[in-house]
């Protein structure tokens, strides 16, 4: 499998999270790396993840995978 690269302008780690938006809701998702990149989200390193800000009033929701 090829590796994925953030999608922030500049970065060029490798994507650890996929970002979603629901505009209509007002919220941002942000979930473990999806199988296959999505024209409609955007990959994340794990910093840009970590500093992920959205905009006054939205709501982010993190799922996180279990880790054993």
């Amino acid at each position: 499998m090829r590796e994925r690269q953030c999608s922030k302008v500049g970065c060029s780690k490798e994507a650890v999270a996929t970002l979603t938006y629901d505009y209509a809701d007002q919220m941002a998702a942000v979930g473990p790396l999806g199988r296959e990149a999505d024209p409609h989200a955007h990959d994340l390193c794990a910093i840009h993840t970590e500093r992920l800000s959205v905009p006054r009033g939205w709501v982010v929701i993190r799922h996180e995978t279990m880790r054993m």
